[in-house]
């Protein structure tokens, strides 16, 4: 989308950037230079979060009443497209993307009044307790139970692949809270106020990367208020699915990718070819980057649709959509990024990966993030729902009546 005719959007655009360019500190910078996935390093995004929200553009998504910009859609588009110049760390999605919105939509105002502004503002970090050892993509066979007791439920069970649950003071989760009826029909929405209830462990699990990233989360008994509750008893599968669409759906993801092929077209001007020359000039390559350019302008159309949809009277299938396109971009692109990357790409350096640290990488930052990011980009075509659960999806949105 071409928005550079407007003198508006073009001074909005400036002063956007003169506040980028001077509020990070380097230690951000080096953050989102050497993020690997859409989790960057704690700490330090965190403390970037709470720098934008005290600018008041934490949020841009967000209606204004509850601390959102109030920006208009080609404006967000601007933001992400400066943002992403300088390569700053996404923002962590669980609180901003996920559980702030859902309350947003179907909490309760005591639960909006509680939680929305230490979501905002970075005070609090909510992980996702949805997956369990024997239910992750099949998510409504989950087993963890929520029984009633007094005013408290009572929960029993576990959760896999919480995604910084050991960073984590806050968990938004699905309980089992009937056996009658359908599987999807006993499931209860549950946000859980503390990661230290008596009788709920966290335990870290170290991925490929060498990182600890996902936790499993033990509960034994682990009391918690029925009101706790986000909407009613027995009503949480609808209500993930709403908030699945916050997951899947528009974030201005395509400046992000579009940035990363910046960085790997530029590589590949300085490395060399497999014929001489550079990379840039091989045809192969050049035609597989370009094909990559086509699918990344693409993407980008379609994430402004679904943004410019009023979201109760949007395609249910668009999300899906995003999603599908979302993944398997990112997949696209880190297998591009190791080609460039080649052999220099292959050693982990952990040290080096950590923006505290202050160790400089063995080759480029481009080398340096390559394998990892490849590596973690693998879960995006199975987290939020498997791709071929999201095409499935988008098949019956086209062919109602229709499984």
């Amino acid at each position: 989308m071409d928005i550079s005719a407007d003198p508006e959007l073009e001074q909005f655009r400036a002063d956007v950037a003169a506040f980028l360019d001077q509020a990070p500190t380097e230690e951000i910078r080096r953050t989102g230079r050497r993020t690997t996935s859409v989790f960057p390093p704690f700490d330090q995004v965190m403390a970037w979060q709470r720098i934008l929200a005290d600018k008041g553009w934490a949020a841009p998504g967000w209606p204004v009443e509850y601390g959102g910009t109030g920006w208009s859609i080609e404006q967000r588009l601007v933001f992400a497209e400066e943002y992403q110049r300088r390569d700053l760390p996404p923002l962590l999605p669980n609180g901003l993307k996920m559980i702030g919105p859902l309350i947003i939509d179907k909490g309760s105002e005591e639960q909006k009044k509680r939680y929305l502004p230490g979501i905002l503002n970075g005070e609090d970090y909510w992980t996702q307790g949805y997956s369990e050892p024997g239910s992750g993509s099949d998510l409504a066979s989950l087993r963890t139970t929520a029984v009633r007791d007094g005013d408290d439920y009572i929960i029993n069970g576990s959760k896999i692949w919480t995604t910084l649950a050991h960073r984590a003071n806050r968990m938004f989760m699905l309980v089992r809270t009937s056996s009658d009826g359908p599987k999807q029909a006993g499931i209860t929405f549950l946000l859980l106020d503390r990661m230290d209830y008596p009788g709920m462990q966290v335990r870290p699990i170290v991925n490929l990367t060498g990182e600890e990233e996902q936790c499993e989360v033990f509960f034994e008994d682990v009391r918690v208020p029925q009101s706790s509750r986000v909407g009613e008893e027995n009503d949480g599968w609808a209500i993930s699915k709403h908030l699945l669409t916050y997951e899947r759906g528009a974030s201005l993801q395509a400046p992000t990718m579009q940035r990363h092929l910046e960085k790997i077209a530029d590589a590949a001007a300085q490395r060399p070819g497999p014929q001489g020359g550079v990379l840039a000039d091989d045809p192969v390559f050049a035609r597989d980057l370009g094909e990559l350019a086509a699918e990344i302008a693409s993407f980008g159309h379609v994430e402004m649709l679904i943004l410019s949809q009023h979201p109760m009277t949007a395609d249910p299938a668009m999300p899906s959509m995003n999603k599908v396109m979302l993944s398997e971009l990112t997949q696209k692109v880190t297998v591009l990024m190791t080609r460039v990357a080649g052999i220099a790409g292959v050693p982990l350096q952990l040290d080096a990966l950590d923006p505290a640290s202050g160790v400089d990488p063995l080759g480029s930052e481009l080398d340096l993030v390559a394998m990892p990011y490849y590596l973690n980009s693998r879960a995006t075509t199975i987290y939020a729902g498997t791709n071929e659960v999201q095409r499935g999806l988008i098949a019956r949105s086209l062919t109602p009546g229709r499984r």
